[in-house]
């Protein structure tokens, strides 16, 4: 069964820097599918934040452009959200998500597409 395992979360100051993990097991990153990460801060509803094709094709949330890098290891178990300038607005829940079917064209932000979650892990940014 896919499992997807988020770790990394913390508090920082504003300006400071996370790199959060996604461990991946029981899934294939086939032609097509995407995997990425989404946040969800209290009282909001969840957003995509950055998202990665089996291609390498990424797509990022216009507010996080610059500051957030994702990839992902060579054996491509391990998905990675590198975030750094980080604000207080990023306060958030952050999830990693991955598709079940495969998804033409660059790789959505919309959570709809994605079918595998984690549970997440909490990254709170103080001013």
């Amino acid at each position: 069964q896919v499992q997807l395992v988020e770790s990394g979360g913390g508090s920082v100051q504003a300006g400071g820097s996370l790199r959060l993990s996604c461990v991946v097991s029981e899934y294939t990153f086939s032609r097509g599918r995407c995997m990425g990460w989404f946040r969800q801060a209290p009282g909001k509803e969840r957003e995509g934040v950055a998202v990665i094709g089996s291609d390498g094709t990424t797509t990022y949330a216009d507010s996080v452009k610059g500051r957030f890098t994702i990839s992902q290891d060579n054996g491509r178990t391990t998905l990675y959200l590198q975030m750094n300038s980080l604000k207080p607005e990023d306060t958030a829940m952050y999830y990693c998500a991955a598709t079940i079917n495969s998804v033409a064209g660059p790789p959505p932000l919309e959570e709809g597409w994605y079918y595998y979650w984690g549970r997440g892990t909490q990254v709170t940014v103080s001013s």
